[in-house]
């Protein structure tokens, strides 16, 4: 983990609610997809974690959705403005686990850290499938950027305006896949519990306090005892968790 000075290059919204920040500065720290960084805000107590997308030499990206007034203002940050950001936090995404046929399956915001795990994927020979969740069509984000990659993608919507009607589960039918990765809502995980097979991994979104493991605010129950999620996780292996 370091503590870096980052300038914002581009912040753009892809959606009504979901923005794409690019930022300039130090990645040395980054080392696995589903890392992610800590944001300090101006008049904050609490910095702002937040998934990292994809991350290059000097830039990372960070695709958020504004919930509340940190990530309001963040999404009226114009190019130019600084930032301090803790980076390289959180157990990533293990790719060596993921076999010739992974499935990757994201709901809403979950889906950014999968983005780079996938290119990550592709580049060692992957052929992932990948499956992108909304709640209804105009809600649809990185689904060609996907494509793009080189993945196969699915996209479910809940109400049925694009792709298969349903959730992310109802897509999963008939899908072989060597290992899955995942990120999103907890009903979410409990749904693919309930239905994936094989060994896969959970990437896990929670409130934080620290974000880096001094506060236990943000722990989750494993058979290897309590996990913090932002220094443990957020990526959890699928055997160890207790549901």
């Amino acid at each position: 983990m370091t503590e870096s000075i980052f300038t914002i290059k581009e912040n753009v919204a892809l959606t009504d609610s979901v923005y794409k920040m690019t930022l300039e500065g130090d990645t040395s720290a980054l080392s696995k997809p589903g890392q992610f960084v800590n944001i300090k805000l101006e008049g904050k107590f609490l910095r702002r974690p937040i998934s990292v997308c994809e991350y290059g030499e000097n830039s990372l990206v960070l695709i958020y959705k504004v919930v509340g007034s940190g990530t309001e203002d963040m999404s009226v940050m114009q190019a130019g403005k600084k930032l301090n950001l803790l980076v390289g936090l959180g157990n990533g995404f293990n790719p060596d686990k993921s076999g010739d046929a992974p499935l990757l399956i994201g709901g809403g915001v979950g889906i950014p850290p999968l983005y780079g795990l996938c290119k990550e994927l592709i580049a060692k020979g992957a052929k992932p499938t990948v499956i992108l969740g909304f709640n209804t069509k105009s809600e649809i984000f990185l689904e060609k950027e996907f494509e793009n990659l080189g993945a196969k993608v699915i996209v479910a919507t809940a109400d049925g305006s694009y792709g298969v009607k349903g959730f992310v589960t109802d897509a999963m039918a008939d899908l072989t896949y060597s290992f899955f990765y995942t990120c999103g809502p907890l009903p979410m995980f409990k749904a693919i519990e309930a239905k994936a097979v094989g060994s896969g991994q959970y990437s896990f979104e929670e409130r934080m306090g620290c974000g880096f493991g001094a506060c236990m605010g943000c722990s989750c129950k494993t058979k290897y005892g309590d996990k913090r999620i932002c220094k443990d996780g957020p990526v959890l292996d699928r055997e160890e968790v207790i549901w």
